[in-house]
Order: structure tokens, then sequence, then C-alpha cells
């Protein structure tokens, strides 16, 4: 069945999933290090299994080659039960071939190391066109932000010293895009596809900002 949003090259699109029934599809370590490894190793477009890497570890993966790429991650997160990703496709069908590599070979990981059949993940994946800069700059921010809602779901309404606190909180959680921004050390992202400039991404007063401009309610969230 054809997508309702044509992912078209030169464009940039909010990708993200959830697992079936919402339930955890990250429950340890090794869960969210295998999902960040299949970041790297199925963003390629040749037929290369996690299998072929054995057991290296994150850094020796990243530092693989594996070809040309599929898709540019401008931004990542992973949260227990869903995670998020901003794209943009290298080639035509990138984002499709991309996300059917990424969630198929997660699926086959989880569902055999916890004795399950079936679905993980509820569909293929939900996509939104970021049609313009202003909503870019929100996505990078709702992305990054999005650990916040484990650190207080109601931070937005907190005090600024609390925001202090948050911030940290943020910067240090494992699992996003963030670090990389903020080290200069790109692994799994490529961000010199997308308009948003690195100064932008890691201001946590600009991103927090942005972030506040839309409603909680607004339509274009998870």
């Amino acid at each position: 069945m054809e997508r309702k949003t044509k992912l078209e090259v030169e464009e940039f699109y909010h990708i993200y999933n959830r697992g079936v029934e919402k339930r955890k599809i990250f429950q340890v370590y090794s869960d969210y290090k295998r999902f960040l490894a299949l970041l790297y190793i199925a963003n390629n477009d040749q037929p290369l299994h996690i299998k072929d890497f054995g057991y290296m570890s994150l850094e020796e993966i990243f530092k693989q080659d594996r070809g040309e790429q599929l898709v540019a991650i401008g931004a990542y997160c992973l949260m227990p039960n869903h995670f998020h990703l901003l794209l943009t496709p290298l080639v035509d069908g990138g984002i499709s071939k991309f996300m059917l590599k990424l969630q198929t070979g997660y699926s086959m990981y989880f569902n055999k190391k916890n004795d399950r059949v079936g679905p993980l993940f509820q569909g293929t994946f939900k996509s939104k066109h970021a049609t313009d800069d202003l909503y870019l700059k929100y996505i990078y921010a709702y992305i990054h932000l999005n650990p916040a809602k484990l650190k207080n779901p109601n931070w937005k309404t907190q005090s600024r010293s609390f925001l202090t606190e948050l911030e940290k909180f943020v910067a240090e959680y494992p699992y996003s895009s963030l670090q990389e921004y903020i080290s200069l050390n790109y692994k799994i992202i490529n961000p010199a596809p997308f308009p948003v400039e690195g100064k932008d991404i890691i201001d946590y007063d600009t991103i927090i900002n942005d972030f506040s401009e839309f409603p909680e309610d607004n339509p274009r969230e998870i």
C-alpha cells in the first residue's frame, strides 16, 4: 500500500514508532545497544547482517565501512517503548528500505531473545514531513528533549532551577544523538544535509524555547 506521505530525497522527515500495545521494546542495555548498532549497520545499500560484526563493540562497529548510505540521520532518541528519528533519504526509497532493515532486524533479535512471536512494532513506521525550518527546529528539540519525560512528565511547568537540572539529565542520556552533537564525534548521525546548525541543537535555551512554541496536544507530535 502506498504511503500517504511520499518520502522524497532532499526533504526531511520525523520518523517514529512504538511497541505494539505500547509494550517496552528496550528492556535492558543490550537492547539499546543492538538498536544503535542497527542504526549504523542497516544504513547501507548492501545486504549486511549484524552477525557479520560478531562480538564487536559499538565503537568498533562504527568504524566499519558500510558502503553507500540510504539515509542521513539528523537526530535520534530511543525511549523504553518507542523511538524517534529525523531522516532525509539520500536515494529514492531510502527511508523505506532503511526502516524495513532496521525494524525487521531488531524485531528478529527481540523475539528470539524473549522467546516470542508476532509483530513488535505498531505497523511499519509513522512519518511527519518537516515542511519548514521552524518545524524542523522543533523536531530537533522534540527528539532531544524526549528523555525529559523520564525525569518528570510535567517538566515544562517546573521552575528554572529544575530546568537546569534537567539540562544535565538530557545531555547525559546515553541513547540520544545529543551526545554526538555535544562531542562533535559523529557516529550514527550525519548532520551535513540538514540546515539546522549544531550550535542551535545544543543550545538548551533555544531547544526548550523552540519546543514550548508548540502546544502539548499538537497533532504533529507522536
